[in-house]
Order: C-alpha cells, then structure tokens, then sequence
C-alpha cells in the first residue's frame, strides 16, 4: 500500500512537471515582441496609417517575416551551440587586436544604441500616462525609470518574461477589438500587402521595417534562449514561441496602422500631435479612449524601457566574457547605466538628436555585420552538430542579410545626403 501511495505520488509530480513544461513553452519571443511593440512602432505605425492609408502594411509583413528568420537562427544557435549570440561572437576574432575592436564595434553599437534609444521609451511611456492621467508627462519620467529598475533588480528572467507577455497580450486585444469595431474595408487591407511606394513614403517604410527588426533583439533572444532551454530537443517550442509572439507582435503593429487610416486617412483628419493618437480607440472606448490608450502606449513604453537595457547587458557581457550572470556586478552596471542615460536625456530636455543619430548610424553597421557572422556560424557543423543550417536555412539567411544591408547603408546615408 505504502509502495502504491509512492507511485501515485511520483506520477503526480511528473504531471504537474509535464504540466509547467507546457506552461513554460513560451517567453523568449515575447520578451522580443515587447522590445519592438514600443512608442516607436506605434508612432510609426500611426503615422503610415494616417499618411497612407493601408498601403504600407506590405513593410510590417515583410519586417516580420524578417525578424521570425532572423530570430530563430540566433535561438538555433543557443541549442545547437550551447553559446549565446555574444560569446559566438567572442570566439571569432583570433588576435587580440581583432577581439578588442570587435567589441569595441559591439559594445558601442548595441550599448549605445540601446542607450540612446532608452530616451525614447521613457519619453513615450510618460507621454501614455499624460494621456491616461492629464498630468504633464515631466512629473512621470522617474516613475519609468525606477519601475524599470526596481523590476531588473529582481533578477528572475521567468518574472520578466511573464510581465512582457501580459503586456503584449493586453496591447494585442486593446487594437485588434478596435479593429474589429471600426470595420476597416478588408479589400483595401489585402491591397496594402502588395508592395507599393506612395509618394513621400518611403522614410515610414523604413521607420515600420527599423522598428521591428531591431539588432539588439538578436543578443536578447539568443540569450533568453539559453537560460530557458538547454537542449536541441526544445526547437520545437522555440520555433512554436516564435512564431506565436513575433507573428502576434506583427498583427499588433498591423493592427495600430488599420486602426489609424481608419481614424484619420479615411475620414480626412492630419495627425498632428501625439495626444490624437487616442482617436483610434474611440469607437471601442468612447470617453474613455485617453485613458485606455495611454495605459497602453505607457505598456509599450514601460516594455521597450526594460528589455532595452536588458538586452545590453546580455550583449556586453557575451562579447566582453563577464561571468556571473544576472547576478554580477558588470551585468547589473550595464543595465543601469542605460536606465539612467535614457533617464537624463528625458528629464533634462537635453536634445537626443546626436545621440539618435549615432545609434542609428551604429544599429546600421552591427545590423549587416551580426547577422552575417551569425550566417557563418551557423554554417560551422562542429559547433552547431544537427542544427547547423540546410541549403534553403542559407538561402533565406542570404536574402535576409541582402535587404538588412542595403537598409542599413540607406539608413547611414539618408542621415547625411538629405
């Protein structure tokens, strides 16, 4: 009897393991979903849906389709490689000259660019709960930034990672209810996946794919990867996560634009200022659209605000070999050293425009060069074993890389040929 009780106790407990593994088969992609779905996308994506109608929806297919290619790669890399994105990339360079300018090149890319794009997540969070509350935005910039310390403070990835998934998931319901209410003409949808180029469109083109394929992304997944699954027998959960939270992520950036046209390019209204954003959730929330949609870009940007910094620690400590974890001093330095960047650009109305532009003249150089190192590292069947890449996993790799590049050369160029 004693015998039977002991098994019917280990069956229960390796029900309720089975049980969480199921739980657990989702994060990593999230934390990415909420690094991209911050007041930057849904800026943007107002603003195409404003300007153009459903026209350009064909850029956030195509960023997404990118990101979903990208993004598995690196996540393939962390099972087959047992590595991060960061210590691949360490290993690389075989002088010690090479190894310091190439973390040179990494750290200034990713850390500053993350950095520098802190200002804007926090800037656009206050500007949610000025919306939600008709306090000046001002009073609410240390607000973000302690909540965005106090949670990185914790340590616990599985804390993190349960908080960004409930802040896509409410993002998501908030504009595909408001896409639902308004009844956008579906036709007109379809038509805007065909790729066309509006007059004067082309820099919101750039904006929707920039937005989204985001290249510090690349160090958060791969990184998020390994400490959530260690073996290659987790591809599959890793490819189901994916394709749920960037394919999510990708409908919710969809959505803000359809919601938008058919606020203001459909009706004839301009989008002038940030406050009219709320407009696209009147037909869901009446009086309460302020409200409601600055709760929801005040998420965007409280999510943006923490996975930034996030993924500059991990990224720093993978190319610069920290050991520790998220426990380690450097790890936590980094972190909150983008915080409090990001924290006195926004308070001290300090103008973000040289910082803005070298990030984005950095983010355009480690684009191109990561996902091309990442190329050839997967290639490398002594590390990479099963998983390394097939013919059409190269074919893909090559065209992604293709249009990255031409992206990342336009976007340095356009900074300095006006």
């Amino acid at each position: 009897m004693f015998c039977g009780s002991k098994l019917l106790a280990v069956e229960v407990m390796e029900e309720e393991k089975n049980r969480r593994r199921k739980r657990s088969s989702f994060g990593p992609g999230f934390l990415v979903a909420a690094a991209f779905i911050g007041p930057g996308t849904v800026a943007s994506c107002s603003l195409a849906g404003a300007n153009f109608g459903f026209a350009l929806l064909y850029a956030l297919v195509f960023a997404t389709i990118t990101t979903i290619i990208l993004q598995e790669m690196t996540g393939r890399l962390s099972l087959g490689s047992k590595s991060d994105l960061g210590q691949s990339l360490r290993e690389l360079p075989q002088s010690q000259a090479t190894k310091i300018l190439f973390a040179i090149l990494v750290l200034f890319s990713i850390t500053f660019g993350c950095a520098a794009y802190e200002a804007g997540n926090i800037i656009g969070g206050t500007l949610g709960l000025e919306m939600a509350t008709s306090i000046p935005r001002k009073y609410w910039i240390a607000l973000i930034s302690i909540a965005a310390i106090l949670i990185l403070n914790r340590g616990k990835y599985r804390l993190i990672e349960k908080f960004l998934v409930f802040l896509v998931f409410l993002m998501s319901v908030s504009f595909l209810m408001t896409v639902i209410l308004v009844k956008p003409n579906f036709i007109s949808i379809l038509k805007g996946v065909i790729p066309s180029f509006p007059k004067n469109s082309l820099y919101l083109v750039l904006a929707l794919i920039g937005t989204t394929v985001v290249p510090y992304n690349l160090f958060l997944h791969s990184s998020a990867v390994k400490e959530k699954w260690k073996t290659a027998s987790h591809l599959k959960d890793l490819k189901k996560d994916l394709y749920l939270s960037i394919g999510l992520g990708g409908i919710i950036s969809a959505s803000v634009v359809v919601a938008s046209a058919a606020a203001f390019y459909e009706k004839g209204i301009p989008l002038e200022k940030g406050l009219q954003l709320s407009e696209q959730f009147k037909p869901l929330f009446g009086p309460l659209a302020n409200f409601l949609f600055g709760l929801g870009l005040f998420a965007a940007g409280l999510s943006s605000a923490i996975t930034a910094p996030y993924a500059a620690a991990f990224a720093s400590s993978g190319v610069l070999g920290w050991k520790g974890g998220h426990d380690s001093q450097n790890f936590r330095g980094v972190w909150l050293g983008v915080i409090l960047v990001g924290f006195i650009v926004s308070s001290f109305n300090l103008n973000p425009l040289a910082v803005i532009i070298s990030a984005q003249v950095a983010n355009g150089l480690i684009l191109p060069i990561a996902s091309i190192l990442l190329l050839f590292i997967l290639n490398n069947r002594q590390k990479m074993g099963d998983l390394a890449n097939n013919s059409l996993q190269n074919l893909l790799g090559g065209l992604v890389i293709l249009v990255v590049t031409i992206l990342g050369i336009w976007n340095i160029l356009k900074l300095f040929f006006k």
